[in-house]
């Protein structure tokens, strides 16, 4: 190639640059102007007493893009970066705390993460009930805790203490759960215990008997607390999440080590009030059925005669009174929905005790 041929090309990429420098500084300016508008709701939101947070704009905002976009940025790419211009404009309406099961990378703070982005502060708390205490004691605004995994099932700390709390579930979180093997160590031969979460050792049954069955398990309160154990003992490892193997500074030795592809679990994001509809959402709601034949038939009749989609039913012993249970249940639709508020109030004239525990957009795979 000549010296004139590398000067032509050269120019030709200085004035792509020129024009993206140019788009650039429109992208600021546009970003800034947005900005500005966000500020003026937040003062409508303060006379009206409104939440800070909205699940309801949260879900337009992200139907607009996808309704929108024509490419080549695929829509999730554009939904990540609005997270994080949605996340800097929260921050500056008013400085906001999320609480959540920590300690940090665990799957439930990166949950946080991808729903709240990182311009907010984040606080790390020991169990699912100091999270649930940081909310109700208005020292954090949001609290997020996982419910259940698609493999092990409900996390039934999480439904015990709806049984008392007056917080409200205002959004919920889907994430793929992919487990790693994280250690010191530079070969599977080398490791003779491995730490990590009970549920996970659940998650990765098959794998752990196929090729580290020899090894010690020992469960820790998270995975990051087995990641923490394992970074400082030789011939241990720890399963968690790659954001722990960066921040523990641990070797992933195996990736994708849960049995099934489809490990999913659900996170609820907790607060003290309900988002208004969306078109696409879901109740969910706590009863204690009276004891008498037929009680359960009886309590799901008008869901069935409303002919509302019911995703979840859970139940839980009271603790309170032997062989007395509480139910957890989801439906399709809004509180505020007349069908599922005149269905909701039929169950609760034929039951012992009935609370909502909130009404929020359906989430998707994330």
């Amino acid at each position: 190639m000549n010296k004139d041929s590398k000067k032509e090309k050269s120019e030709d990429m200085q004035k792509l640059r020129a024009k993206i420098d140019q788009i650039d500084s429109e992208i600021i300016g546009l970003l800034n102007e947005r900005t500005k508008q966000v500020l003026e709701i937040a003062k409508v939101k303060d006379r009206e007493g409104r939440e800070v947070y909205a699940p309801d704009r949260e879900i337009e905002v992200y139907r607009k893009i996808d309704q929108a976009n024509k490419g080549p940025l695929k829509s999730d790419s554009l939904k990540t970066i609005y997270r994080e211009i949605m996340s800097a404009s929260l921050a500056l309406e008013k400085p906001i705390k999320i609480a959540f099961l920590g300690p940090e990378a665990t799957f439930t703070h990166m949950a946080a993460l991808g729903k709240f982005g990182s311009s907010v502060s984040y606080q790390p708390c020991v169990t699912i009930t100091e999270v649930f205490t940081e909310v109700e004691k208005r020292r954090a605004e949001y609290g997020v805790i996982p419910i259940e995994n698609s493999t092990e099932g409900a996390v039934t700390h999480t439904l015990d203490m709806f049984m008392d709390s007056d917080l409200k579930i205002c959004s919920e979180i889907i994430m793929p759960i992919s487990h790693n093997v994280l250690s010191t160590s530079a070969s599977l031969k080398d490791i003779k215990r491995i730490y990590s979460n009970p549920q996970v050792f659940g998650q990765c049954r098959g794998w752990i008997e196929g090729h580290v069955a020899r090894a010690e398990l020992i469960d820790t309160a998270s995975t990051a607390n087995a990641a923490a154990r394992a970074v400082k003992e030789d011939g241990s490892a720890a399963i968690a999440s790659e954001l722990a193997a960066t921040i523990y500074g641990l070797n992933i030795l195996a990736r994708g080590v849960e049995d099934s592809s489809s490990n999913v679990t659900r996170f609820l994001v907790v607060c003290r009030t309900l988002p208004p509809p969306t078109g696409a959402d879901k109740t969910s709601i706590l009863i204690s059925i009276k004891d008498k034949v037929g009680a359960l038939s009886d309590m799901l009749d008008p869901i069935k005669k409303a002919k509302l989609n019911m995703t979840k039913i859970e139940s839980r012993p009271s603790k309170k009174k032997a062989w007395e249970y509480f139910f957890f249940i989801d439906v399709e639709g809004h509180i505020a929905d007349p069908h599922v508020k005149e269905t909701v109030d039929i169950i609760e004239s034929q039951v012992r005790f009935l609370k909502v525990l909130g009404s929020y957009p359906t989430a998707k795979l994330s």
